[in-house]
């Protein structure tokens, strides 16, 4: 007794059978890599099974003149900004970038990093970046400043948004939030003069 699907089989035309040939190729397929070496080249990526010891290591050393150590007004924070942030070697003025100013208890200048660099009119900012080294260098407050390529100082929505919800951050970590600054060319804006620290 025949199977009752070879009528089917022998009814579909020849273009719908696949023909020897290509079942050949498709084992062959099966069987040799696409692309030769390819398996040399990607390998799978694996995380390190043993936990490591790590330490925050200082990137360069920034002189700074004794007037613009303490930073307990927005203009020494902007001064700040434009002698050191323009030479780091990621810092980009085409693009919106975020730095944050680590302080002491006397709100004296411990150093500052560099959090984020984004487009030219947005960048990606979260708590978890921006409190990192703040926490791991035991900063007492922060200061927040970053760029406006435009040259217009005004803080957008997001701006305040986002300053806002690094406030509420701050205060959860107890790390005061001080100030946030929007650097223009060649003004700066200071959110918490405008009113929007509450």
């Amino acid at each position: 007794m025949k199977p009752t699907n070879t009528k089917n089989e022998a009814a579909a035309p020849a273009s719908v059978r696949p023909s020897e040939s290509k079942k050949a190729a498709m084992v062959l397929n099966e069987d040799t890599p696409t692309l030769p070496g390819f398996d040399n080249l990607v390998k799978p990526f694996k995380f390190e099974s043993q936990p490591h010891e790590y330490k925050v290591m200082a990137l360069r050393e920034c002189p700074t003149p004794d007037s613009l150590l303490l930073c307990d007004t927005p203009q020494q924070a902007a001064d700040y900004w434009r002698l050191h942030v323009p030479t780091h070697p990621y810092f980009n003025p085409e693009c919106e970038c975020f730095v944050v100013l680590i302080l002491n208890t006397r709100k004296r200048i411990k150093g500052h990093y560099l959090v984020s660099v984004g487009l030219m009119d947005t960048v990606l900012v979260h708590p978890r970046e921006v409190f990192r080294l703040a926490i791991m260098t035991s900063a007492a407050s922060i200061v927040l400043v970053h760029n406006h390529p435009s040259g217009d100082p005004t803080p957008s929505e997001a701006d305040i948004k986002v300053t806002r919800d690094l406030i509420r951050a701050g205060q959860l970590l107890k790390i005061e939030v001080v100030d946030h600054l929007v650097m223009g060319t060649p003004g700066h804006q200071s959110l918490r003069a405008l009113g929007y620290f509450y």
